[in-house]
């Protein structure tokens, strides 16, 4: 069996990071479950993927920076038949945050946001008046590992905002506390969770920024939490990192349903990945059987 991992472009700055370690760690579980893996960056041929049984595309870090183009290889994935996992319509809706309305409007645990088309200073005011908050988050509506994303307080002078469509969220200060709870889900299946906290003085929980991590069993309403969001998604799913944070009155609410390139932090895994290599299995053998029947 042959599985292709997609990777950042060689052109982006993400292909400078630590995707590679990500990568690494899904190798070899994969391995021992008897698959080969190759590395293809997500910017090449699709024609040159219809020869695996599957592909993942989860290392494709720096894909919102080249947005266009990664909704044009979605449809190109599509169109050729790629086996890919998730599929390209969830990896399509997904790039887009607006998918957050989406899941709010189905009165999934979501928090409040307000998206605009362009941010402009005012809209300060107006999210701290709807949201009862001083505090706000701002990041664009394509974004990744807090890219252009904000904490800032209603009043101050914002240098750095994104310049396209943007999104207001209320601060959670739970990200400094309690953590920002993450829980990992292979074919539909919960597998284990870790927790992630800023470190003191930054509100961003990703290694890259000092966020310490570790592992997690989850509450049950943080486990029923994850549940009710994914019951929203219609597709099936090969993997999905469900991100959630406590609310000021305690409620597990989702900050990120990441179903595209997370890390799965395989590492904290009981299992050590064995789980997610039984599912990468099952997901290429599904494939296989539609194609012989």
């Amino acid at each position: 069996m042959r599985v292709a991992i997609l990777t950042p472009d060689p052109a982006d700055p993400a292909h400078a990071g630590r995707w590679s370690e990500v990568r690494d760690r899904m190798v070899g579980p994969l391995a021992a479950e008897g698959i080969a893996v190759e590395s293809f960056s997500w910017i090449g041929d699709p024609l040159a993927l219809k020869g695996f049984d599957l592909v993942l595309p989860l290392t494709t870090w720096g894909y919102h920076r080249a947005y266009d183009q990664w909704r044009a290889m979605c449809d190109a994935w599509e169109f050729e038949g790629v086996r890919i996992q998730n599929p390209a319509s969830v990896l399509r809706w997904n790039a887009d945050k607006r998918y957050l309305a989406r899941l709010y409007d189905a009165e999934a645990p979501v928090i409040p946001t307000m998206y605009v088309d362009r941010f402009e200073p005012q809209h300060l005011h107006e999210a701290a008046v709807r949201f009862g908050v001083d505090r706000l988050i701002v990041k664009p509506q394509v974004s990744a590992s807090a890219y252009q994303t904000l904490l800032v307080n209603t009043g101050d002078v914002v240098e750095g905002a994104p310049q396209g469509p943007a999104m207001i969220q209320p601060y959670m200060d739970a990200v400094e506390g309690d953590g920002e709870l993450s829980l990992i889900f292979f074919g539909g299946e919960f597998s284990h969770a870790i927790r992630k906290v800023a470190r003191a003085g930054d509100f961003r929980v990703q290694p890259e920024y000092g966020g310490h991590i570790s592992a997690y069993e989850p509450d049950a309403d943080v486990l029923g939490a994850a549940r009710r969001v994914l019951k929203e998604v219609e597709e099936p799913l090969l993997y999905a990192r469900v991100d959630l944070v406590r609310d000021p009155w305690g409620n597990p609410q989702l900050m990120e349903l990441e179903l595209i390139e997370p890390d799965l932090y395989l590492g904290f895994d009981p299992e050590r990945g064995a789980g997610f290599a039984r599912a990468v299995r099952r997901a290429a053998e599904t494939f296989a059987a539609a194609a012989s029947a």
